[in-house]
């Protein structure tokens, strides 16, 4: 089969394919990857309110680095050359780059194309005449706000954890006295090797920042697994949350939260499941994050990014959910989004059942154990704060009032998601990117208007803020 590459494509199918790999936060190869595998129709325009819960960087029109300097270590590995895009990524949002390579990177991108795109001096020589007149190495390191090295080689973790500084990257790390953040690349081997092990522990010790690295393919063919650097994406993210300097109003609260749906098994091959893609989950969680709490998000199979700075606990089953939250506790409040699965086969089948004349006659059921249930009505452990969401397709309020009182929530976050009445169609509630819910307590119900999922997570965690700051926890 003949191979592509990405330059090779019409420039509208290349554009809709960069808009896209930003909105779910990968690189224009990952995406194309991920579409091929899925077998995709052909690229379509993006939803004009993008996918929150699947994109934990921010919008780079909102200018979240304006003002911040940050001196961009490029290391000398293959993955050099995202720091390209890197680069425009953080001078989009307002942030200035001061670029410094070291001699193996200019062997994967030269400092021709990173000034241009950094619109600044590279510098990459520790004993440059012109550089250190004024201890340049000391200025680059203390004028910043942030050190970044991207690739974090195998060799420059080295050198950091044994406090070497024998170049100008190395010199200027040891000599800065900013928060430094660094996204590892190396192959699989290597950063497994018991060495690169113990560095990680000495600078994890020290207060080094760590994102990813992530697993994948390696660029040696055959290569596979934890090696491969962060996508740019995900390292702006990392980079925002370091330089926010907003009030953190969560900070040191505990959070438990469910999201997506459940799937059931019938035989190895069959599930029960429902539409839920964990969206407004996800961007609850990120917004919760955002504002300083420590999240633990169990979440059910989706497609979806993990959010940043979240601590994800995969499951599969109703079970093994209630399971996970119920060994996170205690924790100060506890958020149920998941659309767990009400009911189970009776007996999962051991061998996929076969298709025969007649068909299947049932299927008996069981009911799952009822999470919001068991945390709301807890004897000893119940949070100081307990949301629950309903998704329902007729009597929202009286069906989330019944479930707030069950269920023993303090709010029930109820939503429509009938296609007549509710936000229907293929941009529906389950699966789209909008949402319209009603919140329910015991004295009212506050009906809120349509809006993204995003928004609808960051009023959500405006209100738990409010609530947890005002009760003594």
């Amino acid at each position: 089969m003949a191979s592509i590459t990405i330059r090779n494509l019409d420039p509208e199918i290349k554009e809709a394919l960069r808009k896209r790999a930003a909105h779910n936060g990968r690189s224009m190869e990952e995406e194309a990857r991920h579409y091929f595998a899925q077998m995709a129709a052909p690229l379509a325009p993006l939803p004009e309110t993008p996918v929150a819960a699947s994109v934990t960087v921010s919008d780079p029109s909102s200018q979240t680095l304006a003002g911040k300097r940050i001196c961009l270590i490029i290391g000398g590995g293959i993955a050099a050359y995202k720091c390209l895009d890197l680069i425009r990524r953080l001078r989009e949002r307002g942030a200035s780059v001061r670029p410094v390579m070291t001699n193996a990177a200019t062997e994967f991108v030269t400092e021709l194309s990173v000034g241009a795109i950094a619109n600044d001096i590279v510098f990459s020589e520790l004993f440059d005449r012109e550089a250190e007149h004024d201890v340049g190495h000391i200025r680059l390191s203390r004028e910043a706000d942030l050190i970044v090295v991207a690739p974090a080689t195998a060799d420059l973790m080295g050198k950091m954890s044994h406090g070497l500084a024998n170049d100008l990257a190395s010199t200027v790390l040891m000599a800065t006295d900013k928060p430094v953040l660094i996204a590892p690349a190396m192959n699989p081997k290597m950063w497994d090797h018991p060495a690169t092990r113990r560095n990680r522990k000495t600078l994890q010790d020290d207060g080094i920042h760590f994102i990813g690295p992530r697993a994948g393919e390696m660029a040696e063919s055959g290569e596979a697994g934890y090696g491969r650097m962060a996508e740019p994406l995900e390292i702006v993210s990392a980079i925002e949350q370091l330089l926010d300097d907003r009030p953190k109003p969560l900070a040191g609260k505990k959070i438990i939260m469910t999201s997506g749906p459940t799937h059931e098994p019938i035989d190895p091959v069959r599930y029960i499941a429902n539409r839920s893609s964990g969206k407004q989950g996800y961007a609850i969680a990120s917004a919760l994050a955002d504002l300083g709490a420590d999240v633990y998000l169990v979440s059910g199979p989706t497609n979806l990014s993990r959010p940043h700075g979240v601590n994800v606990v995969d499951v599969e089953t109703a079970r093994e959910m209630h399971d996970a939250v119920h060994q996170l506790l205690p924790a100060d409040a506890a958020i149920f989004v998941a659309a767990v699965a009400d009911y189970r086969a009776a007996s999962e089948a051991d061998e996929k059942i076969k298709k025969e004349k007649g068909g299947i006659n049932a299927i008996a059921l069981t009911e799952n154990p009822d999470i919001l249930a068991s945390i709301g009505n807890h004897k000893t452990k119940r949070p100081h704060l307990v949301i629950g969401f309903a998704a329902e397709t007729q009597d929202l309020i009286k069906h989330g009032a019944s479930k707030l009182k069950r269920k023993g929530a303090d709010y029930i976050v109820a939503n429509d998601v009938s296609p007549d009445t509710g936000i229907g169609g293929n941009t529906g509630v389950m699966g789209g990117d909008r949402n319209r819910v009603t919140l329910i307590t015991k004295k009212k119900n506050d009906a809120w208007p349509e809006m993204s999922k995003k928004q609808v997570a960051q009023e959500l965690a405006a209100l738990v803020a409010r609530q947890l700051v005002t009760t003594k926890v």
